[in-house]
């Protein structure tokens, strides 16, 4: 996959709730190239510290505008950093980096939790350009969290919704609605993101219900090009490199979540 690395310039930033952004930027060479399911490298300052980049997900793409989207919580240094940035500051950004979705799916179910849900919003776009109707499966702690629908509403055909509070949708995580939806038959693949425990369940129960899944891993990244071996995990007979070999793989693929 071609990468670059750019002087971005923000576009603008928008609040979603009180702990999460999102950012746009403009940055053609990585928006004529990304595809789902891709991230990128951002410098959040140009002091010493934070020293490292950090990796974010591709979120969407104006590709005739040359702009994307990241969405991150404000959560450390970095991202508190990231959070004061104004429209046409300027911000290094390495990308577009990893290995997007297979998105051969013609009925694919979304799933997703956390800041999960930024690269699936992208995938979500992409089946939508090629017409194929899509549904996700959106999991929260309540419904405070669940901002993501309005985000979602304008692609997707059905948004199911759980909340382990049951503020929301059907009270409890994404597998108390996951199999249930399986079970219809209607769907041929599952892609999701998410925190780990729930991925790995999930990819648990779409194989007893014998559906190809894909996974988007979250390790920490550090360099995003496969030198620093922080991301590394054990995938079946051989290391995988999240960065480089993924973040996307088959679940079947994954020996160590």
């Amino acid at each position: 996959m071609p990468k670059t690395i750019t002087n971005a310039t923000v576009i603008g930033q928008r609040v979603l709730n009180a702990t999460t952004k999102l950012i746009e930027v403009y940055a053609p060479e990585i928006a004529k190239t990304a595809v789902p399911g891709q991230f990128v490298n951002v410098q959040v300052c140009k002091n010493t510290a934070p020293l490292l980049r950090r990796p974010f997900g591709v979120a969407g793409v104006n590709a005739d505008n040359g702009t994307f989207i990241m969405i991150y919580r404000i959560i450390g240094e970095a991202t508190h950093i990231l959070a004061e940035v104004c429209s046409g500051d300027k911000l290094s950004i390495v990308g577009p980096l990893g290995h997007g979705f297979a998105m051969e799916a013609e009925c694919p179910l979304l799933v997703g939790g956390g800041l999960g849900l930024a690269p699936l919003l992208y995938l979500a776009e992409g089946f939508c350009a090629q017409n194929k109707p899509i549904e996700i499966l959106m999991g929260g702690r309540s419904e405070e969290e669940l901002f993501w629908t309005d985000l979602y509403e304008d692609i997707c055909q059905n948004i199911h919704i759980t909340t382990d509070d049951g503020s929301c949708g059907v009270q409890g995580t994404v597998i108390a609605l996951l199999p249930q939806l399986l079970d219809s038959g209607k769907y041929d693949c599952v892609y999701v993101c998410g925190p780990v425990p729930m991925m790995k369940a999930v990819a648990e129960v779409a194989a007893e219900k014998n559906i190809k899944c894909q996974v988007s891993l979250e390790k920490y990244m550090a360099c995003g090009l496969g030198a620093c071996l922080s991301c590394s995990c054990s995938g079946i007979g051989k290391r995988l490199k999240v960065c480089t070999d993924g973040p996307v793989f088959w679940a079947e693929e994954v020996g160590e979540w």
